[in-house]
């Protein structure tokens, strides 16, 4: 299967995730491109879904649905694990809540669109205020294997860079990660996150270090993604 990303309303990202006839729209906000997409390619949009409830994500869901009668899949009914049948490949659906109790992510192949739950570079806000289920969310994603792609709901890669560089001046994985930014495509793998994103190294010590001298408590690996998350 492959995966086509769509931006709109400035940073937002969007996906079609499609196979030789069959596609399914995830916070397909982009809704004439999407369109367009679908019938140049002699596309047949099976499904609409979200990666979770906010209204820029969602946007697009109705539009998309009733300009091609594609079956409506409510992200707030998927249950852990299960699977979507595309063609001759499958979509796996995780609970990731954190961001909003509802948040969801989809692995396909050796990608996954995490919506607002893990971005290029950074992590969601944690709205729902449950920071424990967004650690095990968070914890669940990196459990994947290095070469996965991920795709998030937002290009915040320029944002999220300099408060890595604040946090970690002498990393130079930063700047390699900042040379491969393309606004027209944004993606990178768990491995380049893990060199890159604070709020995933929470166990390095150069993270350990600026956390201390924030102040902030680094006793044990939950305490560390608390504090981090308490970084803006």
């Amino acid at each position: 299967m492959k995966v086509k990303q769509f931006r709109y309303a400035s940073d937002n990202l969007g996906y079609l995730v499609y196979g030789q006839k069959d596609a399914i729209a995830i916070d397909g906000g982009a809704v004439r491109e999407i369109l367009s997409f679908i019938d140049a390619n002699n596309l047949n949009l099976k499904w609409v879904t979200n990666t979770h409830g906010h209204s820029d994500h969602t946007t697009g869901t109705r539009h998309l649905a009733k300009a091609t009668n594609a079956g409506y899949l409510n992200h707030k009914s998927f249950r852990e694990g299960e699977e979507l049948v595309l063609e001759t490949g499958k979509i796996r659906v995780y609970l990731t809540p954190g961001h909003t109790m509802d948040s969801v992510t989809f692995h396909i192949e050796n990608m996954i669109i995490t919506g607002d739950t893990l971005f290029n570079g950074t992590v969601g806000n944690c709205f729902s205020q449950d920071l424990k289920s967004f650690y095990k969310s968070i914890k669940k994603l990196l459990s994947l294997p290095d070469h996965t792609i991920v795709y998030g709901g937002h290009d915040y890669v320029r944002e999220s860079m300099a408060v890595a560089m604040r946090i970690e001046p002498d990393n130079p994985a930063i700047e390699e990660y900042l040379q491969r930014y393309d606004a027209n495509h944004i993606w990178s793998k768990l491995e380049d996150e893990r060199r890159v994103n604070p709020y995933i190294r929470f166990n390095e010590k150069t993270v350990i270090a600026f956390l201390e001298k924030q102040g902030l408590a680094v006793g044990s690996e939950y305490e560390r993604w608390q504090s981090i998350m308490a970084i803006d």
